[in-house]
This record gives C-alpha cells, structure tokens and sequence, in this order.
C-alpha cells in the first residue's frame, strides 16, 4: 500500500507551555499520468496531467480524471495501467483503436480559476466536450441527506489521523455510501471515486450520489455531471458558476450540509 502519512518532530504550543512531540501529517506528493495511444500511424505517449496528490488509489484517480476530460469514455477503452518508474509516475494505454483527440491532451482551459472566461463560454465548452444533462433519477430523503457527512467522516481514516484531507463518497438513495476516496486535493478525491465507478462498470452512476467534504465548486459540479450523477452535496459553500452549471445540466445541488441543515440550489425534486 502507499505510503499516505508520515510521523514528523514538531513542537507542540499550549499557552506558555511548549514540548517536542510526534505528529502524524498526509502525504503529499506529485503524481504524472502519461496516456499511450494509438495516433492512427504509431503508438505515441504523451503526459496529461501532474498533479499533487495524496498517494493511494492512483490508478482510479488517473482513470477519473481521464473520464471528466472525456479522453476515456468507458473501461472498454483502456488496455492497462500500470507505474512506469518508482510510485510517482502512472501510463495508462488506451486499446488499440480508441481514438484520442489531441486538443483534449491538454488540461481544458475552463477547468483553472483563473483562466479569466465568462460561465457561459465554460458551459458552452462542457457541452462541446460530451457532457449533456443528467437524467438519473435519484432521490433522497431529508434524514438521510443530513446523515451524510457523519457518514462520510466516519470512513475518513487518514483524516482523523492527521486532519489533513478532503474526502468524496458515492452514496445511493438509501445514503448508504459504498465509495470513499480521501486527497489532498478535493478534485482529485472526486477523481478517485469517479475511476473506482469506472473500473467496476458503474459509469454512467445515475444511481448515485456524490458527497465532498469541502466546497461545490465547477470543477467538482464538471466531475460530478460528467459521471452522470443526479446529485452533489457538498459540506461546504457552492461556487455561482456551480450554481449556474448544476441548472443548466439538471444536477441537483446541495451546499452547506452541516449540523442538521442544508440549501438546495438545484433540483429540489430529487429530495423528499
């Protein structure tokens, strides 16, 4: 298994009190995914994506996000993962055949905060990608939306190690949640869960829901849509353009959901 915490000296600071005392903190480190495909005359291979991540569920974090982008559209279409060199390095070969558009090699511009467009160019760029409007029919009930986040809390366990990650579960209409993933990174949680839905031929998940422990931004709303889930609920604050995109796609949107309340911001008809 991966190394996902490491034990540090720190000084330890009460009041006027200090002493020296172990801490257990998350590992962050880097991670490559380098795609292998065939461009019609050779196999080629070409790095998409570096990200810092928690190592630990690798394979279902490269797989997520190639789905999100859709290079990979199902299982089908990849022929292996596997490490290339130590355990920061991850090639993913697509099958023979599986055609890759190259402009999507690179990460989509409307995926970064900053990149300065409008929501409407950013949705409009969703659409031209393949993401259409979610149709699953999920519901909820109120009790079992609000037990959610106990839920997911209760199956972070590097969290209550070291209190240092975000976490994403799928969770079905019963709120019962069958896939946790923790990161550094709450897109990269969303990833982990999104390719562990992939590899076991759940995607797209119209059945499932999808629950973070941080904020609702587009990205994760991206993630969400792209997987074909009905619903995000998120602990933390939506973004507007999460807002924006979970309308326009028929996601129902969930913010704040903490200590027995939540908004809902979108598709008020999936909770009962």
């Amino acid at each position: 298994m991966s190394r996902r915490t490491q034990v540090l000296e720190v000084a330890k600071v009460r009041g006027f009190l200090r002493e020296t005392r172990a801490d257990e903190v998350a590992v962050e480190e880097p991670l490559e995914v380098r795609l292998g495909y065939d461009d019609g005359s050779s196999r080629r291979t070409r790095c998409v994506s570096i990200t810092m991540r928690t190592p630990g569920n690798d394979e279902d974090l490269a797989l997520g996000f190639l789905y999100a982008e859709s290079i990979v559209r199902s299982a089908a279409d990849v022929a292996f993962v596997k490490p290339c060199s130590g355990d920061n390095t991850l090639r993913v070969e697509l099958e023979d055949g599986v055609g890759v558009e190259l402009d999507r090699l690179e990460r989509h511009f409307y995926t970064t905060s900053s990149c300065g467009v409008c929501g409407k160019t950013s949705l409009e760029a969703l659409r031209a990608n393949g993401i259409a409007r979610v149709e699953g029919r999920l519901q909820i009930s109120h009790d079992d939306l609000v037990a959610l986040p106990d839920r997911l809390r209760a199956t972070q366990e590097v969290f209550a190690r070291t209190g240092g990650l975000h976490a994403a579960g799928a969770f079905d209409s019963a709120g019962e949640i069958t896939i946790v993933r923790e990161d550094v990174g709450r897109h990269n949680a969303v990833d982990k869960v999104v390719g562990a839905l992939l590899r076991s031929g759940q995607l797209p998940a119209s059945g499932y829901g999808l629950v973070v422990s941080g904020r609702a931004s587009f990205e994760l709303m991206q993630k969400t849509a792209a997987a074909g889930m009905p619903l995000l609920a998120a602990v933390g604050a939506p973004s507007s353009l999460a807002v924006e995109m979970a309308r326009e796609f028929n996601v129902t949107l969930v913010g704040f959901l903490r200590d027995g309340s939540f908004n809902i911001y979108a598709g008020e008809e999936r909770i009962s």
